[in-house]
């Protein structure tokens, strides 16, 4: 028997955007839910444990980032995939869900046929990465980095990362005082399946920072990171 199609729920207050989206990916096999705002997004996360979200910015009662920002800081949906729809252009709104550890952000109107296309493309990734052969733990200077937990130990501390923040660190600290363009930090990282630019890097490397400190990840100007044994 073939594996079931992953559980992608789809969250937006139109509910032509969610009907539309919804039909197209059941079409492909997909396993949907629904939800019309943030808070019924997280109820209805934690009874279906969906692979993906599909989660609109701007709704009533807790917006897109909100509910984003709430669910990453919990740990069944650390690994979970989100991709941010929305009407707004401004600059803020991607930056801030890239903060929030969206893993795409897709502006309305959007293609059914090219949404699916970002979904099978982020999905990919996931197997990609479940597959490959990388070691499970890295221990560099004070840090231990753990890809089973996606968690980051300093001593006694623990750091709990987004994502993206982490899928960033282990890429540079796998080797260290390389320096990686920002070219390569984003086919590494984002690959194809999502439109970026080296903000999204430079606010990725922010966060990081903040939470674990200025010491290991080196601006090299002009060119990119590195993370750098002292």
């Amino acid at each position: 028997m073939s594996n079931p199609k992953p559980k992608i729920l789809v969250v937006d207050d139109e509910q032509d955007i969610v009907d539309i989206i919804s039909y197209n990916l059941s079409k492909e096999g997909f396993q949907v839910s629904t939800a019309n705002n943030g808070k019924e997004a997280i109820r209805v996360a934690k009874e279906v444990n969906p692979d993906l979200i599909i989660l609109d910015v701007m709704m009533p009662e807790m917006d897109g980032i909100e509910a984003c920002r709430l669910m990453r800081s919990m740990p069944e949906f650390k690994n979970t995939f989100v991709i941010f729809l929305t009407a707004r252009s401004e600059e803020y709104s991607e930056i801030a869900g890239f903060h929030v550890g969206a893993d795409d952000y897709i502006a309305k109107p959007i293609k059914p046929r090219a949404l699916i296309s970002r979904i099978n493309a982020i999905l990919r990734r996931n197997a990609s990465d479940a597959s490959d052969d990388q070691t499970d733990k890295l221990e560099i200077m004070d840090l231990v980095i753990d890809r089973d937990s996606f968690l980051v130990f300093r001593g006694d501390e623990k750091f709990v990362l987004a994502k993206k923040e982490f899928e960033l660190l282990y890429l540079l600290a796998s080797k260290p005082n390389k320096v990686f363009t920002r070219e390569q930090i984003l086919k590494a990282i984002w690959e194809d399946s999502v439109v970026v630019t080296n903000r999204t890097i430079d606010v990725h490397i922010r966060k990081l920072r903040e939470k674990i400190g200025e010491l290991y990840v080196t601006t090299v100007k002009g060119v990119g990171y590195k993370f750098e044994l002292n």
